[in-house]
């Protein structure tokens, strides 16, 4: 039996173990960097394997197979979810205030059934797998401070991919969706603007300085950054998620705060639309008579998909799942690239790297909800194909570059 066959056909006989895990893990999220359960749930699996593992900046590392043989590919899943209250009325849902809507927890059990399929071929891999069980990448720092901590050294990683699986998207269930060569996702950056006004009466307007009128104003005034000050065809987005202030209907207060994301693919882009969202947040409130001031946080840079291991990630894909398994990420996302973000940037900017995005759930599936939404799902019954293509890329990896 081809390699390929084999490994799908033992991939599916592993098929109800990796939904039991992913239902556990679904059952029991945790956020940000400190993942006791999860950690401890994953640790747990591997030593079952007969895999040792280690604690790294909040994630779990681990090795299969032998550097001295070859070079050394990085397998990473996430595991953190986010403070979503859960509406999928699932049998197995959220039991606290958190919520894995990012598909995490698919992540983390596809990962775990590579690595059992890796175990058991350890003496024909070229090389070795390393494991990389992510904390905080839903805060856009677990990745930093696992590389800050050594996950990329003793062995020293030549290469890394990840798979994201997608959901609520129009395409067949359990296809590889290719994003494009070179910038793959988007650089995110947080801003907060602290507007400071004059409070006062509503029944005597003429005696304040409304903060709240300054933020509906800088509102506006952001909202054509992207459209009258980028050039058309470029990748930027504004956005604006929050904006607070005053606690009565009859008062003007002091202060309001606007806080929002600004998205970019470009370096001079992502520097001008942080001077420009500075420019006018003060201007704004100087001509209302007010003032304000700007916190701005640069998050992780964009995830750069090598192009080697792009054409790779094509072929392996084709040989594992037929020439119709895989298809350009083009028709489901905007030239081939996602407008989110992804922490796997800091990784794709020191080895060569590789993002790909397996589908798993269409609205016509009965999956509408896409990712961070309150009744986002994932169709279990492709889960398999996760881990199959986790296991076969790192086999084929290291044999293409022994």
């Amino acid at each position: 039996m081809a390699l390929e066959k084999e490994l799908l056909d033992r991939a599916s006989k592993l098929q109800n173990e990796i939904v039991d895990n992913r239902r556990e893990l679904h059952r029991n999220p945790e956020l940000g960097m400190k993942l006791p359960n999860t950690v401890d749930f994953v640790q747990k699996k591997l030593l079952e394997m007969g895999i040792s593992s280690s604690v790294v900046g909040g994630g779990v590392v681990a090795n299969i197979g032998d550097p001295n043989k070859g070079k050394t590919i990085l397998l990473r899943g996430d595991m953190d979810a986010l403070p979503i209250k859960e509406e999928t009325g699932l049998t197995f849902a959220s039991e606290n205030e958190a919520m894995h809507a990012c598909g995490h927890d698919v992540h983390t059990s596809t990962l775990l059934g590579a690595a059992k399929l890796l175990k058991e071929i350890e003496g024909e891999l070229k090389g070795n797998v390393k494991l990389m069980f992510q904390a905080g990448e839903e805060v856009l720092t677990g990745a930093k401070t696992m590389i800050e901590e050594g996950v990329l050294d003793d062995p020293k990683v030549d290469s890394a991919m990840m798979i994201h699986v997608f959901s609520g998207i129009e395409a067949e269930h359990g296809k590889l969706l290719i994003p494009r060569e070179g910038a793959a996702s988007m650089a995110p950056d947080q801003f907060h603007i602290y507007i400071k006004g004059k409070g006062g009466h509503g029944a005597m307007p003429h005696t304040t300085v409304d903060p709240l009128n300054i933020a509906a104003q800088t509102h506006l005034a952001l909202s054509e950054l992207v459209s009258r000050e980028i050039k058309p065809g470029e990748k930027a987005l504004c956005v604006i998620g929050q904006m607070s202030g005053g606690l009565a209907a009859n008062v003007i207060p002091d202060t309001a705060t606007i806080s929002g994301v600004i998205r970019t693919m470009d370096p001079k882009t992502r520097e001008f639309m942080k001077n420009r969202l500075v420019e006018i947040a003060k201007g704004t409130a100087a001509v209302f008579r007010g003032s304000a001031e700007v916190e701005y946080t640069i998050q992780c840079p964009s995830v750069i998909n090598d192009k080697a291991m792009r054409d790779q990630a094509i072929s392996f894909g084709k040989e594992l799942f037929g020439e119709d398994g895989v298809l350009q990420l083009d028709p489901y996302m905007d030239d081939g690239m996602l407008s989110g973000s992804e922490d796997f940037g800091f990784i794709s900017e020191k080895v060569p790297s590789f993002m790909v995005i397996l589908s798993m759930g269409s609205p016509s599936k009965g999956y509408p909800f896409s990712h961070h939404h309150p009744k986002t799902d994932f169709d279990e019954d492709q889960f398999f194909k996760g881990a199959a293509y986790y296991a076969y890329f790192a086999k084929r990896w290291l044999e293409e570059n022994n």
